[in-house]
């Protein structure tokens, strides 16, 4: 039963239909009744595992997603992990994170991965990571492409959040499940396919105002180029090691 994740299943569906989130689910067949998968998703918005926890809700499935440890100092939110299956996942050392969501898989569950690892600024899916390619093979289950749009016009990176009562239509997509392939690369690249063809078909039958900040410039929105959002997340990850290597000179004085 898992009181915890039920409190949490029904929290956060009375919190949506508050704000007026309007979600479309399509795909929900394709999510097993039973059995393990990896369930990849874009990543766009700070709140995008929200949708598609609930996507899982309506065919009765729970998503174990994978978490940054650091969020583990947050006294509420290190009490959710431990009581929902949330798997931490140390930045600097993901190995024990990784076993663990090998384990899961082969219980039978759920496992979320963002393949990008974090937040895409053009909207359009960035160089993906390993580990959900990795996953799969290790634990032989398949891949589900997992689509979410238009959680990233409620809050996502550079921008103020947009919450309260909006009626926000929030799209979610899941495709055919993706098997893994002889290789990591390979099982990479069918799933980034899978995606990137699942993200053009949600995106053709969603309005897209030209020139607003949320939708990619392909579709004639001001969001960078692909090319502009990997200059701004190199600058970011210079900032922030700038800022460490000062916290640790300061440490040792």
């Amino acid at each position: 039963m898992e009181p915890v994740f039920r409190m949490l299943e029904i929290s956060v569906s009375t919190a949506n239909r508050a704000i007026g989130t309007r979600i479309t689910y399509l795909g929900l067949e394709n999510i097993p009744a039973h059995g393990g998968a990896v369930v990849a998703i874009n990543h766009t918005s700070y709140l995008d595992w929200y949708p598609a926890a609930l996507a899982a809700y309506q065919v009765g499935r729970r998503l174990r997603f994978m978490i940054k440890s650091e969020m583990q100092q947050v006294k509420v939110v290190s009490f959710l992990i431990k009581h929902s299956k949330t798997i931490p996942v140390d930045r600097d050392a993901g190995g024990e994170a990784y076993a663990v969501a090998v384990e899961r898989l082969r219980e039978g569950e759920l496992v979320a991965v963002y393949p990008e690892a974090t937040i895409s600024r053009s909207f359009e899916l960035k160089e993906f990571k390993s580990g959900a390619a990795r996953m799969a093979r290790d634990a032989q289950v398949p891949i589900l492409p997992m689509i979410v749009w238009g959680a990233q016009r409620m809050w996502t990176k550079d921008h103020p959040r947009n919450m309260g009562r909006k009626k926000i239509p929030v799209t979610v997509a899941i495709g055919p499940p993706v098997r893994a392939a002889a290789t990591v690369d390979e099982t990479s690249a069918a799933m980034r396919e899978a995606m990137n063809k699942l993200l053009h078909t949600v995106q053709q039958d969603y309005p897209h105002p030209e020139g607003a900040y949320w939708v990619p410039h392909r579709l004639g929105g001001s969001a960078p180029t692909m090319e502009e959002a990997r200059a701004l997340e190199e600058a970011e990850l210079a900032e922030r090691a700038r800022k460490k290597a000062e916290r640790e000179t300061k440490s040792r004085r």
